[in-house]
C-alpha cells in the first residue's frame, strides 16, 4: 500500500509540474503566431482569445501525452539514481509490480486525452473553421478598420473609410478604387452603408463621385451621384461548407466509409489515445540507471522515442490516406507494435526472458556471502 500510495503521490505532482510548464510555452508560442496571423488579417483581431482558445484544446492532447511521458521517466529515473528503486526491488517489487501504480495514476489523465482528442480537438477545429470563413468571407466594409486602408478578399478593391465609421455597417467619407477589365475607378462618397438583398452584399453609397480611367487609352470619365450600389460579396452560410474531415466529430468519421482521409483522421484519434498509454509503458521500460553513474542519457533518450514516435504516428496516417495500409491495420502495426516491445523490454528487465540473468543475479555479493556463512 506505501508502494502504491508514494509511486502515485510523485507521478502526480510531476505530470502537473510538467504539464504547466509545457502550456506555458505552448501558450506564449501560439500567441504569438496568432497574433501574426491577425496582423496579416487571417482573422479577426477580436476573435484572438478565441482563436487562441481553440487552438490549445487542439494541442492538449499531446501536451497532456507528452507530460505524463516525461513524469514517469523522471520520477522513475530518481528512483534509480536514489536507489530507491533497490530498495524496492530487495522488498520484491519487480518491474511489472510499477505497472498497476502507473496505470491507477495514469487512467484519469488517459481519460482527459481521449475526450480531448474524440470529442473536444474535433469541435475546436469545426468553431476555428466558422471564425476564419466568416471573416474570409464578409463583407469589404466590415473588414475595414476605421482609419486604415484595406484590400479586398479579391484583390481587386482598395478601401479606406473615416475613423469615426462603426466599421461595420456604415462608414464615413468612403474612399474606393476599383480595377477590373483594365478599368481603373476611383469612388469617394459621404456615407456608405451595407444592405443585403437576397443573397448578395452592396454597399450603398451617398453624395459621392467616380474617376473611371481606361488603363489601355488613357480616357477619364468624372461622374458625380447622389446614391450608387456596388456588389461586395456574396451571403453565405459557413453551416452548408464541406467541412475539414479534422472538424467531423468521430461518430461521423466512422459513419464516412471508403473514404481515405476520414480513415486517415480516424487512424490518428485511436492511435494518439493508444500513444498516451504506450507512453506510460515506454517510459517503465527506459526507465532506467545506476546510482553510481549521475547522467540524465535515459530522459534524453526517452524524449528521442517520443519524437520518433509521434512521427511514426503521423506516418502511418498518411499511409492510410495513401491506401497502403487500413486504419485498423495501421494501429495495430505501430501502436500494438510499441506495446508489444515496451512490455517485452520490462519482462526483460526482469530477468524473466532470459533465464540465465536469473541464475546470475544469485551468483552476486549476496550469494557468495551466504555460501560462506553455510561452509563456516
Amino acid at each position: 500500500m506505501l508502494f502504491d500510495s508514494s509511486v502515485r503521490r510523485e507521478l502526480w505532482r510531476s505530470f502537473i509540474g510538467t504539464l504547466v510548464v509545457l502550456l506555458t510555452v505552448v501558450l506564449t508560442m501560439v500567441l504569438i503566431r496568432i497574433l501574426g496571423q491577425a496582423t496579416k488579417g487571417a482573422f479577426a483581431p477580436a476573435d484572438v482569445s478565441l482563436v487562441l482558445s481553440y487552438t490549445v484544446i487542439g494541442q492538449l492532447p499531446i501536451l497532456i501525452a507528452l507530460a505524463l511521458f516525461v513524469a514517469v521517466v523522471s520520477v522513475l529515473s530518481r528512483l534509480w539514481r536514489d536507489s530507491e528503486m533497490v530498495v524496492w526491488q530487495a522488498s520484491g517489487a519487480r518491474q511489472f509490480n510499477f505497472v498497476a501504480p502507473l496505470l491507477r495514476m495514469a487512467w484519469p489523465v488517459l481519460a482527459v486525452v481521449a475526450f480531448s482528442t474524440l470529442v473536444a480537438r474535433p469541435w475546436a477545429q469545426s468553431q476555428t473553421q466558422v471564425l476564419k470563413y466568416r471573416f474570409e468571407k464578409r463583407s469589404d466594409m466590415a473588414r475595414v478598420s476605421p482609419g486604415q486602408f484595406q484590400t479586398s478578399s479579391d484583390g481587386k478593391r482598395v478601401f479606406f473609410i473615416d475613423s469615426h465609421s462603426d466599421g461595420q455597417h456604415t462608414g464615413k467619407n468612403v474612399f474606393m478604387v476599383l480595377t477590373d477589365k483594365g478599368q481603373e475607378s476611383v469612388v469617394t462618397a459621404r456615407e456608405g452603408q451595407l444592405r443585403v438583398d437576397k443573397e448578395s452584399r452592396y454597399l450603398v453609397l451617398n453624395q459621392g463621385e467616380r474617376t473611371q480611367t481606361d488603363l489601355t487609352t488613357g480616357d477619364k470619365t468624372l461622374s458625380k451621384f447622389e446614391a450608387a450600389r456596388i456588389l461586395v460579396g456574396e451571403v453565405v452560410d459557413p453551416q452548408k461548407l464541406a467541412p475539414d474531415v479534422r472538424s467531423l466529430s468521430t461518430h461521423a468519421l466512422l459513419g464516412l466509409h471508403n473514404n481515405k482521409d476520414a480513415a486517415g483522421e480516424l487512424n490518428w484519434r485511436f492511435g494518439l489515445v493508444w500513444a498516451a498509454l504506450n507512453m506510460v509503458l515506454a517510459g517503465l521500460s527506459l526507465a532506467a540507471g545506476n546510482a553510481r553513474r549521475n547522467s540524465n542519457w535515459n530522459l534524453v533518450y526517452a524524449l528521442l522515442v517520443f519524437v520518433v514516435y509521434f512521427n511514426l504516428l503521423s506516418l502511418s496516417q498518411n499511409w492510410v490516406v495513401q491506401g497502403k495500409l487500413g486504419w485498423l491495420t495501421g494501429l495495430l502495426l505501430v501502436h500494438g507494435g510499441l506495446t508489444l516491445g515496451a512490455l517485452a523490454v520490462i519482462w526483460w528487465r526482469d530477468g524473466a526472458l532470459l533465464p540465465g540473468q536469473s541464475v546470475a543475479r544469485k551468483t552476486g555479493p549476496a550469494a557468495r556471502l551466504k555460501t560462506k556463512g553455510s561452509q563456516a
